[in-house]
């Protein structure tokens, strides 16, 4: 039987972030409500020279070799931050990396589970074409605005997949649960740069979407909690996905208790020092779990659970591959986070305020101070300029 899962996988932030304890002490907030309350401690900071683009293609950027080029022949790229409401985002991505021209590139589209959608969408794609390989991008720059309620769990980041047969890192099982109901917790409307969000509702449905596919897995496949060696969340913030999986904690034993909680700690990591991502959060988590957790086996099954707003739920499982560990990039993501800038709070509201032109005029930026390889240079023409500064 053929096995079909993620063969590669990337990640990248911004360079610059804010310390929470700082962004609290400016709106009169108590740290611990940030640091403790919504467990987050950093939040990355998007300069105008990235977008959800080029987040998405240098996190690409990372992963892919020659032979991947030539082998992707579908990118499917999960936003809900996309650049434009008729070309897809994938199609930069493709232009940008270079990628085999014989190849499909669509945006995928339903708040944070956008990316999920793509990696499913990969598997059907791969089961009838084996020698392919897709690349699944989740990218996206949360914002809610200055001084809102949501403001301390905005960020800015992206995840790529490089999904095929056989792969490295892990298999992703058949068995899956998927729920949907239409419901306003969190919506953008086109003419809106922020997002609006019920953050109560937003909160409830997300424990119910979990609780429904959860039990509903159970029902169908016959697993149980000690079947599982962590279990992934999207973390809109790191204490969301505790919440839901203090829930079925009581179902396992004293071991599996232990094991999954200390499992999800490590989940956790890079969450809580990049921020909320929508669409690549639960991946960015998947990807912290397997470069921070030194115990984890090969042969491990790992749940995973994926929530976008409106709302789509998901729960679905993988196999950790043997040597999975060597085709990580723990270095490099140890690198990244350690060479990023802090901006002070004024410095990021000014960032946040800085936004492209809407009525056609022409703008060139400055990205000889973004250390990314791929920038936004401008816009001319209403046509964003793009650059790879490798090329």
């Amino acid at each position: 039987m053929l096995k079909i899962g993620i063969d590669k996988l990337g990640f990248y932030a911004p360079h610059l972030y804010l310390d929470m304890t700082k962004l609290a002490a400016s709106r009169n907030v108590d740290p611990d409500k940030y640091t403790i309350g919504i467990g987050q401690d950093k939040m990355a900071v998007a300069p105008i020279t990235q977008d959800a683009v080029t987040l998405a293609a240098n996190a690409a950027l990372e992963i892919l070799d020659d032979r991947d080029k030539e082998a992707i022949d579908f990118v499917i790229f999960g936003t809900e931050t996309g650049v434009d409401s008729s070309k897809s985002a994938g199609v930069y991505v493709h232009e940008l990396l270079g990628l085999n021209p014989y190849a499909r590139a669509i945006e995928v589209k339903q708040a944070c589970y956008g990316a999920t959608a793509g990696i499913q969408m990969a598997k059907g794609h791969i089961a009838m074409n084996p020698d392919s390989k897709v690349l699944v991008l989740g990218s996206d720059i949360a914002r809610y605005g200055l001084n809102t309620s949501g403001e301390a769990t905005q960020g800015a980041g992206a995840v790529a997949l490089l999904i095929s047969a056989d792969p490295s890192i892990m298999t992703l099982e058949d068995q899956s649960v998927y729920f949907t109901s239409d419901i306003m917790d969190f919506w953008r409307p086109v003419y809106s740069d922020k997002a609006f969000a019920d953050g109560k509702l937003s909160n409830e449905q997300y424990m119910a979407f979990f609780s429904k596919v959860w039990e509903q897995y159970k029902a169908k496949t016959g697993m149980e909690l000690s079947d599982f060696a962590a279990i992934c969340y999207h973390l809109p913030y790191t204490k969301m996905g505790y919440k839901a999986l203090k829930t079925i904690l009581g179902e396992g034993s004293e071991d599996v208790q232990e094991r999954l909680s200390a499992n999800y700690k490590m989940s956790t990591t890079y969450n809580r020092n990049v921020g909320n991502i929508y669409t690549g959060s639960l991946y960015l988590s998947l990807l912290s779990l397997m470069e921070q957790a030194e115990d984890l086996a090969a042969g491990s099954r790992i749940g995973m659970f994926s929530y976008g707003s409106g709302a789509v739920g998901e729960f679905f499982t993988g196999i950790l591959q043997p040597n999975y560990q060597q085709h990580l990039h723990v270095d490099q993501h140890a690198r990244l986070f350690a060479s990023r800038i802090e901006v002070t709070v004024p410095e990021y509201e000014a960032i946040f305020e800085e936004t492209l032109p809407t009525d056609g005029t022409t703008i060139e930026l400055d990205i000889d101070h973004d250390p990314a390889n791929i920038c936004l240079a401008g816009v001319t023409d209403d046509k964003r300029q793009y650059v790879n500064k490798l090329n």
